[in-house]
């Protein structure tokens, strides 16, 4: 699928695109972490051909220019970017957005600031209300009041590396195992070689370093003794400087499609990639307990995020697709595309 730029005063912005002579939907694809629009490809390709379809890199992954991530700003440098791309697209209203991963928080983030943009809201596996790493309870309150456990420092610098150097190898941590192991449910999905190379260039394509991924990290006094930094989007998906619990009082609120897998090993109440269950399970020695630094319930703190925003007059429906992992539109498309198309063609629907 063909890439075009779109020159923002912001940053210069790449994106996959289906333009039909006469649009009936506007639709925006938001990727995550780590990847690129490119994981959209075969969703894109599948959808109506009458949506105006738009999937675009964010800031520092892809063919898109990358700026430098202000991780003071939560997911804003992203946000800001989409609401800017939108206005370049003349896309004033009822945007149908979708995000996955950290793209859903970048996503209800676009709601937040840009009443009346947003039209409906599918998160596809997404980021807690308070960020990856570090908190506690259904609310996302912080282990530690340095918000030791999140950001930049926790990430693994061995897959940095890799990324760095432009691993295509099969190590422990290299792109093509995390890929294979994690993105998806590798007991019940296996991508095609062209597909896994796709992800693969789509996974070393990420900048690395202070100012990108992962960003940098400081010591702390908490286990396990690092705090987040200031820079980079580890730190920006971070309870420190990441909130999107305002979603649940906006006035103008898009119905909203909550779609996962229950084989999720990123997202979820025991992620395999939280600092807090790797040292419940040994992995990350000198874990202090439950009590100090508990596993973070990822789902239990979206699912209340969501109950608040039903309980002020939202529209909210969940979908779990069985045996999928973190990419379910791509390791279920058929059951992935009947719950979205069904979800923006069909607002009269109860929730």
């Amino acid at each position: 699928m063909p890439i075009t730029t779109h020159e923002l005063s912001r940053l210069r912005i790449a994106v996959r695109e289906h333009r039909p002579d006469a649009p009936t939907r506007r639709v925006l694809l938001v990727h995550g972490n780590v990847s690129t629009s490119v994981f959209f490809e075969p969703l894109i390709e599948a959808l109506p051909d009458t949506w105006h379809i738009v999937a675009p890199d964010l800031r520092g992954f892809g063919a898109t220019e990358p700026k430098p991530i202000d991780g003071t700003r939560g997911l804003r440098d992203f946000s800001d970017d989409l609401a800017e791309l939108c206005a370049a697209l003349g896309w004033t209203e009822d945007v149908h957005a979708l995000g996955w991963s950290v793209g859903g928080g970048v996503a209800m983030q676009l709601a937040i600031d840009h009443p009346g943009l947003v039209a409906s809201l599918a998160l596809v596996a997404p980021v807690p209300p308070r960020g990856f790493g570090g908190t506690h309870g259904p609310d996302g309150e912080p282990n530690a009041p340095d918000c030791a456990g999140s950001g930049g420092g926790t990430v693994s610098p061995d897959f940095v590396a890799a990324i760095a150097r432009g691993d295509r190898g099969s190590a422990l941590t290299s792109p093509r195992t995390i890929l294979r192991t994690f993105l998806f449910n590798p007991e019940r999905f296996t991508p095609t070689p062209e597909q896994e190379e796709a992800y693969v260039d789509a996974i070393l394509s990420s900048r690395t370093g202070a100012d990108h991924y992962p960003g940098d990290g400081v010591p702390s006094t908490s286990w396990p003794y690092v705090a987040p930094g200031t820079r980079g989007i580890a730190n920006a998906f971070s309870a420190k400087y990441l909130d999107l619990r305002p979603f649940a009082d906006i006035a103008d609120k898009p119905r909203v499609l909550w779609l996962r897998g229950d084989k999720d090993a990123i997202v979820g109440d025991a992620s395999l990639f939280d600092i807090a269950q790797l040292g419940k399970l040994g992995v990350v020695p000198g874990w202090p307990g439950e009590a100090k630094a508990p596993p973070q319930p990822m789902i239990a703190q979206t699912r209340a995020l969501l109950d608040r925003y039903r309980a002020n007059g939202g529209d909210v429906r969940e979908v779990v697709l069985e045996g999928a992992g973190h990419t379910p539109f791509v390791e279920q498309p058929d059951r992935f595309r009947e719950a979205l198309v069904s979800f923006v063609m069909n607002p009269q629907d109860s929730m």
